[in-house]
């Protein structure tokens, strides 16, 4: 009976190596990510010029594309404020707000699951009923209500948004931590004597932590839409700041006549929320064993 030929290594770990290859899609929305965030964190020493500095000697200048100078490479505004620099702003803005939205929204919904699968009961239905009251309540309009009632600053434009989708969280964080209780892992720590809220954050956290990433991914593309929508409507952002929304916004009434205005913050957002969403796609494929 003839032997079965050897393998070497390289060809053992070939397979594996093609495995481990990140699509190129996935590679494309790590980059412009990337390009995101170094653009958020840099924006100071990038921006060739204050967000906020006029030139209305040269007011509605078109890009270069279309007979610009290179003065302003994307044009200027109604008030001769330069495109490039607003843009690099404006996306700190609307990256710092979908941020500082999507943990606050993940915190406070993993933190009520949590609860809901630790004490059950009469708490569990307080916060389930808590969670379908919220899933029923229209975002938009709830936003809405409060912005126009309390007025809008930042930090309350933020903690708006965080409330959005945090049912989400609640729901996935309950009832992965009610299947974790059930595995033996956590019962034999909880036998060593280990308190619930080591059990919880050393334990049980860290092992569903995947899942709620991945929706974390799947939810802040839904963010940066709705801080762009009601910054479009103005109850988002406030001048003097600016977002990708305001400027949006902004452009629409200079659309036959400067439609860089508009271009510009519109493709930042679509490319921004469709690298964030496919990303999002490839770690559930990487991370969901059901998928496997």
């Amino acid at each position: 009976m003839p032997e079965a030929p050897l393998l070497s290594a390289p060809a053992i770990l070939a397979p594996r190596r093609a495995r481990k290859k990140l699509p190129l899609l996935a590679v494309f929305a790590l980059s412009w990510l990337g390009l995101m965030l170094a653009t958020a964190l840099l924006a100071d020493v990038i921006a060739p010029y204050a967000y906020t500095a006029l030139d209305l000697r040269n007011r509605l200048s078109p890009p270069i594309g279309m007979g610009g100078a290179w003065l302003h490479p994307l044009g200027t505004d109604e008030l001769g404020r330069d495109v490039f620099s607003r843009l690099i702003f404006s996306i700190r803005t609307s990256l710092l707000i979908a941020f500082g939205a999507t943990i606050i929204g993940a915190a406070l919904g993993t933190t009520l699951g949590l609860l809901a699968a630790h004490f059950r009961g009469l708490v569990e239905q307080a916060v389930m009923a808590l969670v379908d009251f919220s899933a029923s309540l229209p975002f938009l309009i709830l936003a809405l209500s409060v912005l126009a009632f309390f007025g809008n600053s930042l930090g309350l434009f933020v903690a708006l948004l965080g409330l959005h989708a945090w049912e989400r969280y609640a729901r996935i964080a309950r009832g992965l931590a009610i299947g974790a209780n059930a595995q033996g892992y956590a019962a034999a720590v909880r036998q060593l004597g280990a308190t619930p809220m080591r059990i919880y954050a050393r334990h049980i956290l860290p092992n569903i932590a995947s899942t709620l990433i991945v929706s974390m991914t799947l939810a802040f593309p839904e963010i940066i839409l709705l801080e762009s929508g009601l910054s479009f409507l103005g109850l988002g952002v406030q001048p003097p700041e600016t977002s990708l929304g305001s400027m949006v916004g902004y452009g629409r009434e200079y659309l036959t006549r400067a439609p860089w205005i508009l271009l510009s913050p519109a493709a930042v957002i679509v490319l921004t929320t469709f690298c964030v969403s496919a990303l999002g796609d490839w770690l559930r494929d990487r991370l969901d064993p059901t998928l496997g």
